[in-house]
């Protein structure tokens, strides 16, 4: 079975919680809740997921679909203690996200006068200096990769490094999946580096989309395609609306 773009972004996000063991998965957008909930259905079983509310479900449910059978309760403070002791990988979204992952989801243009009023920071700060962060990005362009953000909310890692132990010390930024391609952070500065890109784009298009000069180690692989049994259950049991068409259209 052939894989849209949507079907191999839902694996790219899935793929940031590999290895993560018991820890609340996280998500804010269509294909990161989809990716949190395939990698527990799939290689990380000890995931905790969500209805996308306070329920903790006892196996991840389709899109927009109740909760069913529960296995806990989190109020906003429990999550809070999540977040605070690292027991959390949240998957966010940014409206401008730089070279050092440092990212804005407050306001577009000067402080003082912004163009744009967005969130505001939000849980961004805590969620950078406190625990795992990746993001999620479904629409690559240089409106959204900066050469630097107009206010920062999630930290990145050379903020972070100025900042000082308090800040650094769990600071923790994993994964930047977009529609195109997968960046890391794994370099000595800690820019960014593209890891792969999706079948069917190439790597002057995604440099060409991105407003900084992410690192580039050599040939570029493609993003690993989705298996049988993940189509199947991305199609089937979890998504079977399409809604990730939605969000990423093939």
């Amino acid at each position: 079975m052939s894989a849209t773009r949507a079907e191999v972004c839902v694996v790219a996000c899935a793929e940031a919680w590999r290895g993560d063991g018991e820890i609340l998965a996280a998500a804010m957008g269509t294909c990161s809740v989809l990716g949190a909930r395939l990698a527990r259905l799939t290689f990380a079983p000890d995931l905790l997921t969500t209805d996308g509310g306070a329920l903790l479900t006892a196996e991840p449910v389709p899109l927009g679909a109740p909760a069913g059978p529960a296995e806990g309760w989190l109020p906003f403070r429990d999550h809070l203690w999540l977040v605070q002791n690292g027991r959390r990988h949240v998957m966010m979204g940014a409206s401008q996200i730089d070279r050092y992952g440092n990212t804005n989801i407050s306001a577009i243009g000067d402080r003082a006068r912004p163009a744009s009023q967005l969130l505001g920071v939000r849980g961004a700060p805590g969620n950078t200096i406190c625990n795992p962060t990746s993001y999620w990005i479904p629409r690559h362009s240089r409106r959204v990769f900066v050469p630097e953000v107009d206010v920062v909310s999630g930290v990145g890692a050379d903020r972070a490094a100025e900042l000082g132990p308090a800040a650094s010390r769990f600071h923790d930024l994993r994964r930047v999946v977009t529609d195109l391609g997968v960046f890391d952070f794994g370099t000595p500065d800690g820019a960014m580096r593209l890891v792969s890109v999706h079948p069917g784009a190439e790597v002057d298009q995604v440099l060409a989309a991105t407003g900084f000069d992410p690192v580039v180690d050599g040939d570029v692989p493609e993003t690993r395609q989705p298996t049988g049994e993940e189509l199947r259950l991305i199609r089937e049991r979890l998504d079977p609306r399409g809604l990730r068409d939605r969000e990423v259209p093939a």
